[in-house]
């Protein structure tokens, strides 16, 4: 039943308001289910008519709104009479034009559109059969004592276009938002609560809440939107950022065991056989660190950085110090080849520091165990007991680290590499292992914009290190466009091929395994494949996609071997492997038994074999930005340089041209990134992905409102420093809780 003229509150069900047709395609395709939900999708932009235009001087294809009289009007069959047409024909004195309506409406339209009425007709100028017509203008018919005053005002008129769907189109939408309306301002706006203290608003300078809603609907000029736009802005950053601020307030209100390492310690020890000096980036991020992990609650603290800065030490510092303290510590990474990777690069840095209780094992060492979910039973059973007696001070694995029967000593420190590859419960059943909630350090190594940090990681303190270690080789990058000029690709495998003689190493990358994986993109069982073809042009698809099978791993390592690169080791490695061939293969390729790896993106991130020094990307189109700046990190991590060359067959004006000729044009890992975010939906900051639920930023755009979001940040910290509980300001609270239900306030708490 449709709630005819009565007073909806924002919890309504539009079915109760707007029937239950519209209602039913709205949840559906739009995810929209009450009243409050409608009055937040907001239009995605405002056309306006046109100016006014006589006939005689019309532009094709453009926007136009004309007054003019109707000179005749008739309705034509076609397609064998199974459809209908109107044709209208109208004139001004200076010319004529040709009116074409379809569909059900035709005889509605031609009862009002009679010879000789006078109307203002708005639509885009077209041409059929050398004609200028319009088809399916909007117009208002006039009185002829109407003023010129009037006519202007619809000529001018901002018409809001929302997001739509087939079901649904833009004017059904702005339909249903009038009736919202205009049953809010038969009762004053009583439904709708000002979440924003008025000497906010003041402050400020923002409209009311109500206002703004209404500007933003139904503006007359563009100064109503730009004021309903910063308001509206304005609460989704605040708004947000005081749940992110509650959350980080909680957080210092948990216990936690605080771990200081002990002088002359396993720490002072490992930091005596390091080879290098850490940089002063390293340093004072660990600086960052350690007074974090002296606290008495736990640390909740991101570590982000350009590729190769050394997160990965900075982290393994991290972990000696807490097992200097007595503590256990678990690094949980998103795959087996990277936690395999990780294992062989923390025992080689640690040696006899990583031999704990062991023949030949140092004064202070700890064992370093692994742990993924392909062993087996009887290759489980050592560490897993290592774990629970305290034997091990650090576990390195995959989601197998989660499982039940996983016990801890005394865990004091979860490190979680690649944030992105993980759900937020995977991270939170980790942590729930300790005895009191463990320190967290969670590492990402694709750099995110700072107010973007503000907000997906907005209740975490952020480290960042932008600064490379001593002896990190310069990466020339170049595209190849083999479809335009296919000798380029010809002297890509002559360039490997040099290297290999020098005795160097190559990668070459592709975006899927091949043979029996069809034409599916990405890597089975890695969560380290190409993007999801949703992600929009980095992930292979939109209008300048190649509609080819993406080149496969199997199919060009054969090809190479048989081939250009014939003579030369060339094997593959992909997630279908077994474990121990993946772990044989990279174990050969890091020895220099093997001259050219051909793989999937399990080399992603945290391969480190630093006499490999060309990385070759095929179908570089088909991966999003990031991970070709992190695919390219993978080279020039020792002494001779590096090169990554971009195989493209796209043509030259595509769009993935220009994406990839960004990449190729810088080694800045924060200016990528922000370039990704562009080209791509900036998705929901509270994790959409992770939590299921539907978008909170409507309005917000965290790239380019970075003085909003700085802002709110500081004036939400500000106010629940004052007033943790939101007692003086329980319109906000309210506003709180409509935000973050259950699903997503269970989401923060598991931040």
């Amino acid at each position: 039943m449709v709630c005819n003229g009565c007073v909806p509150s924002l919890d309504e069900p539009l079915k109760k308001v707007l029937g239950g047709n519209t209602a039913k395609v709205m949840a559906d395709h739009l995810d929209l289910h009450t009243v409050g939900d409608l009055l937040h999708h907001y239009p995605r932009r405002y056309a306006e008519r046109g100016e006014l235009t006589r006939l005689a001087d019309l532009p094709p294809d453009e926007h136009v709104t004309v007054v003019a009289r109707v000179a005749d009007a008739r309705v034509l069959a076609f397609n064998r009479g199974r459809g209908q047409r109107l044709e209208v024909t109208l004139t001004d004195g200076s010319g004529r034009l040709q009116l074409v309506f379809f569909g059900r409406g035709v005889h509605a339209h031609k009862t009002k559109l009679l010879p000789g009425r006078r109307g203002m007709f708005a639509g885009k100028v077209g041409t059929f059969n050398r004609k200028l017509q319009l088809a399916h203008p909007e117009y208002k018919l006039l009185d002829d004592e109407t003023g010129q005053e009037t006519v202007e005002r619809f000529a001018s008129e901002l018409l809001p276009l929302y997001p739509a769907c087939r079901q649904l189109e833009s004017w059904n939408i702005e339909q249903a938002v009038d009736t919202v309306l205009t049953s809010m301002e038969a009762t004053g706006w009583t439904a709708v609560t000002d979440p924003l203290p008025r000497s906010m608003r003041e402050e400020r300078d923002l409209v009311p809440l109500p206002d703004a809603l209404r500007k933003v609907h139904r503006p007359r000029t563009k100064a109503d939107i730009a004021a309903a736009r910063d308001r509206l802005k304005w609460d989704e950053a605040f708004v947000l950022q005081v749940a992110l601020a509650r959350r980080r307030a909680a957080e210092t209100e948990l216990p936690a065991v605080a771990r200081k390492p002990a002088v002359d310690g396993l720490l002072d020890a490992f930091d005596a056989r390091l080879p290098f000096t850490l940089t002063d980036g390293q340093r004072r991020v660990t600086d960052e660190i350690f007074t974090d992990l002296a606290t008495e609650h736990p640390m909740h603290r991101l570590l982000q950085g350009e590729v190769g800065s050394g997160k990965t030490l900075v982290a393994l510092r991290a972990m000696l110090a807490v097992v200097d303290a007595g503590g256990q510590a678990a690094l949980l990474a998103p795959t087996e080849v990277l936690a395999q990777q990780h294992h062989r690069s923390i025992t080689g840095l640690m040696g006899e520091l990583a031999e704990g209780g062991m023949l030949g094992g140092a004064e202070h060492a700890t064992k370093v165990v692994l742990l993924t979910g392909s062993m087996g039973v009887a290759a489980r059973r050592q560490p897993l007991l290592d774990l629970a007696t305290g034997e091990a001070g650090i576990v390195i694995g995959t989601h197998a680290l989660i499982e039940d029967k996983v016990r801890f000593h005394d865990l004091g420190l979860v490190v979680v590499d690649e944030q992105h590859r993980f759900g937020v419960e995977q991270r939170d059943a980790l942590r729930s292992k300790g005895k009191q909630p463990p320190h967290l350090l969670v590492m990402t190594a694709t750099p995110i914009p700072r107010t973007v940090a503000m907000t997906v990681f907005g209740d975490l303190e952020t480290s960042v290190l932008d600064q490379l270690p001593a002896g990190r080789s310069p990466i020339a990058s170049h595209l190849v466009p083999a479809a335009d000029k296919p000798h380029f690709l010809a002297r890509t495998w002559e360039r490997v091929r040099e290297e290999a003689e020098a005795g160097h190493q190559a990668y070459v990358v592709c975006p899927r395994i091949g043979d029996e994986d069809g034409a599916g993109t990405g890597d089975g069982g890695t969560g380290g494949g190409a993007r999801d073809p949703e992600d929009g042009p980095d992930g292979g698809s939109g209008p300048d996609a190649d509609k080819r099978p993406p080149l496969a791993v199997l199919d060009i390592a054969r090809e190479l071997a048989a081939g250009p690169l014939a003579a030369l080791r060339v094997e593959p490695l992909h997630g279908r492997m077994p474990p121990e061939a993946k772990d044989e293969v990279m174990r050969r390729f890091t020895a220099g038994e093997v001259d050219v790896l051909v793989a999937t993106t399990v080399i992603e991130v945290g391969v480190d074999v630093p006499n490999a020094t060309v990385m070759v990307i095929m179908d570089a189109d088909r991966f999003g930005v990031s991970q070709l700046h992190q695919l390219r990190g993978r080279v020039g991590r020792g002494a001779a340089p590096g090169l990554c060359l971009l195989v493209t067959e796209m043509p030259e004006a595509a769009p993935a041209r220009t994406r990839l000729g960004a990449v190729a044009g810088t080694l800045d890992g924060f200016e990528l990134s922000r370039i990704d975010l562009e080209q791509r939906r900036e998705g929901d900051v509270l994790g959409q992905a992770q939590s299921g639920v539907r978008s909170s930023l409507r309005m917000l755009s965290v790239l380019d409102d970075e003085d909003v979001i700085v802002a709110a940040r500081a004036e939400a910290t500000a106010l629940v420093a004052d007033d943790p509980g939101l007692t003086r300001v329980p319109e906000l609270r309210t506003a709180l809780e409509a935000l973050l239900d259950k699903e997503r306030e269970e989401y923060l708490d598991k931040g």
